[in-house]
């Protein structure tokens, strides 16, 4: 008797969630629910009870009543000059009325609407998919009250002059001054430098870029509107509205199809002097091909590159990715990794300078494993990218003993009895008198002139002493990808004309990355404004631009670009929200993938296309010399959607 209660409960459960699922499809998408409906409804009395008037009735009221606002929609687009491929099936679903032929009407209607739907569904799922994206941008934050007392408050109500906390990990919600100790702040989202910079009291930092470091207080210079992050907002909405309307594959074969049916119906008139011509004319040349082959195959697609961890928010991202002829990346965080890695360890003689034997006893390895070692206390992403680096190396690492940080500059302790200091330059200086050490004056100037010429080289310079002596310094780098170059020669192939790059930070650095990946064109030490405009004028040449970037700098310029793609994973919600494609895993490999899939994608839709409107002309030539009724036009126009939707679902 329990199980028998638990099963009903279960079941009653069951049916609530789909009564609410099915509530929900008809509030979405009323009119084809309501059309099919009606149809069998209409299908049970006029067949089933052999009531043909009642049939008839149910098919013309749900004929008016979801006729009608697929008229109006199609004429509204018709007054704004937006030629469409609804005008072919709006005048059968009008010449239906006018002749009283209510079934092949609702078919329209049905088919009309349900492609429709499919495209609504499509972008409703790909939308879904961001929502965790959006919760990235600046929202809270922590305004101290007194020397106790610190409340959260939101980004909106912060007041020039505020006093704010920004604690580790913290998004600095508005432009700022900073009041207390030194900060060390990753701004590469905004000025696409990879490397953090340490910023010291008195000194302004920008809302959009994240505290690395230890929680430091700031006094609010801006408003949230009138902050950078909001800056590049608002350059992202000027961006969107200035973009052209795009023409959609349907509507641009509806151009060329819609003369064609108009002037079959005239033959058909002329013919036969008889309306019923003109509707089976239309029933038949209504360009199911262009309603179903493209939202079918684009939701198709759009599901496949889902699985690959790729969002697309719309069908006409697929259609325009197909188009494109250049595609263009920001630099730091797409086509690099965005974090510092360890690129190379140096050992040093005595003299400071960078030798292959430093004849002091110790090896590279020697010089990793004691780096790492100490540095595996430290949460610093160099440190955290030596460590990893040590760890990969040499799996397990000694705790240091009497570790010491001192924020953004360097560390010291001890390493199975040795002095390690680890850190910039000037924390070994300040820690330790180099000259000193060895007794030899030239030895700052040898030193310092190996760390100058790695850094105009664009390395990230970290000495290491041990025990007195400084014994090696370790490169870090923001590395290229893995598969990037690759990925640019996939894309040649593929029927990209040019890729560029496009990044804030400076000529050496882009130089030397765009050699190694072998790019056509760069552009370096740009702004925010200065990639939309790089965009704007690819754009204007090649008619068709593909941008992929990760920070907030790349937003507008993402908006700007026919299609934007944005590195979701460990990007920033207003690049996400600016693009029209998301990169949900950290691979900008997969850009692709997508193309790939956006090509077949629109390979089918066109084989869709050219085969149904092939065979809708050949019924609308038999049908203008009387010969197919408007009822079987109707049926024969729903053989030719399934047979258009089994092809298109290939697309999977």
């Amino acid at each position: 008797m329990q199980k028998d209660i638990v099963i009903n409960k279960n079941t009653l459960i069951r049916i609530y969630y789909k009564s609410i699922i099915s509530i929900s499809l008809v509030k979405k998408y009323p009119i084809p629910i309501f059309a099919i409906v009606g149809l069998f409804f209409g299908i049970i009395c006029h067949y089933g009870l052999n009531d043909e008037e009642l049939g008839h009735l149910i098919w013309f009221i749900v004929l008016i009543i979801g006729g009608l606002p697929i008229i109006y929609e199609t004429v509204k687009g018709l007054v704004h000059r937006h030629f469409v491929s609804d005008i072919v099936a709006t005048l059968a679903i009008i010449t239906s009325i006018v002749t009283n032929e209510a079934f092949p009407g609702v078919i329209i209607v049905i088919m009309q609407s349900g492609g429709k739907a499919l495209e609504d569904y499509a972008f409703r799922k790909a939308t879904n998919s961001l929502d965790e994206l959006m919760a990235r941008s600046p929202k809270m934050a922590h305004k101290k009250i007194n020397d106790q007392n610190v409340e959260d408050i939101e980004v909106k109500d912060i007041r020039v002059g505020d006093h704010l906390v920004i604690r580790p990990g913290d998004l600095i919600p508005v432009d700022g001054i900073i009041i207390s100790s030194n900060a060390e702040i990753d701004e590469s989202s905004v000025t696409g430098e990879p490397l953090s910079k340490i910023r010291r009291r008195g000194e302004e930092v920008f809302s959009g870029t994240v505290n690395i470091g230890n929680a430091f207080e700031i006094n609010a210079k801006r408003i949230s509107e009138e902050s950078q992050y909001s800056k590049i907002v608002k350059l992202v909405k000027k961006a969107r509205e200035d973009k052209a309307p795009i023409q959609r594959m349907a509507d641009k074969y509806a151009l060329l199809f819609t003369p064609i049916t108009l002037a079959m119906c005239g033959l058909g008139w002329i013919l036969t002097q008889n309306a019923q011509t003109v509707l089976a004319v239309l029933v038949v040349a209504t360009p199911c091909p262009l309603i179903f082959a493209t939202p079918v195959a684009i939701i198709s697609g759009i599901n496949k590159a889902s699985k690959q961890g790729i969002i697309v928010k719309s069908g006409a991202a697929i259609e325009q990715i197909d188009r494109a002829k250049v595609v263009v990346f920001d630099k730091t965080g797409t086509i690099t990794y965005g974090v510092p890695i360890v690129e190379d360890v140096l050992l040093l003689n005595k003299y400071g300078i960078n030798v292959t034997d430093n004849k002091l006893g110790y090896t590279t390895d020697d010089i990793l494993f004691r780096s790492a070692s100490l540095e595996q206390m430290s949460s610093h992403p160099s440190a955290q990218a030596i460590t990893n680096a040590g760890r990969k190396k040499f799996h397990n690492l000694p705790l240091p003993v009497n570790f010491a940080e001192e924020a953004g500059l360097g560390v010291k302790g001890f390493v199975n009895g040795e002095h390690v200091m680890v850190g910039s330059p000037s924390f070994i200086q300040s820690q330790f008198d180099m000259t000193r050490a060895s007794g030899l004056p030239n030895l700052k100037n040898n030193l310092l002139k190996t760390i100058s010429d790695l850094q105009n080289n664009g390395k990230m310079v970290v000495l290491v002493n041990i025990d007195g002596t400084n014994s090696g310094i370790i490169t870090l780098s923001d590395k290229i990808r893995e598969g990037v170059v690759t990925m640019i020669q996939d894309l040649k192939k593929s029927g990209i004309k040019k890729t560029v790059m496009l990044t804030g930070d400076s000529l050496i650095n882009a130089r030397s990355i765009s050699k190694q990946v072998v790019l056509d064109e760069f552009k370096y030490d740009l702004l925010p404004e200065d990639k939309v405009n790089e965009v704007k004028k690819i754009n204007e040449n090649y008619k068709g631009v593909i941008m992929i970037g990760d920070g907030i700098n790349d937003a507008p310029a993402l908006t700007t670009a026919t299609v934007g793609i944005a590195m979701g994973a460990k990007g920033t919600a207003v690049s996400a929200e600016a693009a029209d494609v998301v990169l949900l895993v950290d691979d900008v490999t997969k850009v692709s993938n997508i193309i790939q899939i956006s090509k077949r994608t629109i390979n089918i839709v066109k084989q869709s296309i050219f085969v149904g409107m092939g065979i809708s002309l050949i019924l609308m030539i038999i049908a203008s010399f009387g010969l197919i009724p408007p009822s079987i036009g109707a049926l024969l126009q729903e053989v030719l959607d399934i047979g258009v939707i089994l092809n298109a679902l290939r697309a999977r």
